[in-house]
């Protein structure tokens, strides 16, 4: 059985996809802004590690890879919108592989 984490995340997930459908669109643009004013641009979301935690991994102005983990309490906005074209990043709605 999922917890409230887990089912928070794949209602946001299916938001996602709801977006999608209703707008035409093969892909969204989806970003979270956290409290302290960081805004960040999301490949994928996860309810993982739990406990309170999400991450999520953005989509990187540079080529190092990057996993960020952040407590729920520090997520002030999550937005779904349609992709700029000359940004076209997309976001996935499949779950992330744990690592």
């Amino acid at each position: 059985m999922a917890g409230p984490l887990e089912d928070l995340v794949q209602r946001i997930l299916r938001r996602v996809e709801a977006f999608k459908a209703e707008h035409s669109l093969d892909d969204a643009e989806v970003s979270i802004e956290l409290v302290d004013g960081s805004l960040y641009r999301l490949k994928t979301l996860s309810a993982e590690p739990g406990f309170g935690f999400v991450s999520f991994t953005p989509h990187g102005e540079g080529g190092d890879p990057e996993h960020v983990i952040v407590p729920l309490g520090a997520v002030r906005e999550l937005r779904i919108a349609a992709p700029e074209h000359e940004h076209a990043l997309g976001f996935s709605t499949q779950p992330a592989a744990a690592g």
